[in-house]
């Protein structure tokens, strides 16, 4: 296991075992990351911003409805807890990566029989290439990803709402982000479009894991982990954000001292460098 980076003193967020199961399985659960009453508040205002009713099922008519960028003070408290950050620090590196101002788009699932139409198997995108454009935009189909995580150092999952197995709990392929990072090896800094990486994902042979928490619960991911979302079969809505936490350095291969992030050091497991 790589210095996980924690001096005397500091707040240590994930245990040893935690940081080989992030390595490995390319994830881990934060639980209680943030507080229950946070969740509830945030909540509140997504409540406020979606076309429909807490109150009124029959009025939650789509299966999915994405609200965009969350600024406000519970989505700040949220994303910026000390718990997160030492976790953060652990497997990214202390000063490299950058505190984020507050949440991202929230894809926000409802009990509906119909497919949601993005359900597919993928890895989230990093960087934008040649072919988007200027201004460039965020999700636009011709971003792309390379081996070295340019612009993404976590995919993180935060829970606003409790989660289990029938509520639509973003779907994990365990391990994942070794083979992602072998299929990116060979592209270099140009990476692989998101075409690619999907039906490279779509394909992999990999046992599955359920993102299923409770409110306030986060899930902490290497950037080239494949997943997928579902259609959501029980009752409640599905409240979650999946932003990146962004670096503030390159990520680095070859570091003189050998003081590899957990997030570095996966990918040099997956190349045969460790």
């Amino acid at each position: 296991m790589p210095d996980n980076f924690m001096s005397a003193g500091q707040t240590r967020a994930l245990a040893p075992a935690q940081i080989d199961q992030f390595i490995n399985d390319g994830f881990v659960r934060v639980e209680e990351a943030f507080s229950r009453e946070l969740a509830d508040a945030a909540r509140a205002i997504l409540w406020r911003d979606l076309p429909c009713r807490a109150d009124d099922p029959t009025s939650w008519t789509r299966p999915v409805v994405r609200l965009g960028q969350y600024n406000d003070e519970p989505f700040v408290r949220a994303v910026n807890t000390p718990r997160l950050h030492a976790a953060f620090d652990q497997l990214v590196g202390p000063g490299r990566w950058r505190p984020r101002p507050g949440l991202g788009t929230f894809p926000v699932r409802f009990p509906h029989p119909d497919d949601p139409g993005d359900a597919g198997w993928h890895v989230d995108l990093s960087f934008p290439g040649p072919e988007c454009g200027e201004p460039a935009q965020p999700g636009f189909s011709q971003w792309r990803v390379n081996w070295l995580s340019q612009g993404r150092a976590l995919l993180m999952l935060f829970l606003f709402s409790d989660v289990s197995e029938h509520d639509a709990p973003t779907r994990i392929k365990i391990g994942s982000h070794l083979d992602v990072a072998r299929y990116l090896q060979p592209a270099g800094e140009a990476g692989r479009s998101a075409d690619e990486l999907s039906q490279f994902s779509a394909n992999l042979d990999r046992p599955q894991a359920l993102a299923t928490g409770r409110a306030g619960d986060v899930y902490l991911c290497h950037p080239f982990l494949s997943h997928a979302a579902q259609i959501h079969r029980g009752r409640e809505p599905r409240f979650l954000a999946q932003p990146p936490l962004h670096p503030r350095e390159p990520i680095s291969l070859d570091r003189a001292d050998g003081a590899y992030s957990p997030v570095e050091a996966a990918i040099r497991l997956a190349l045969g460098r460790s």
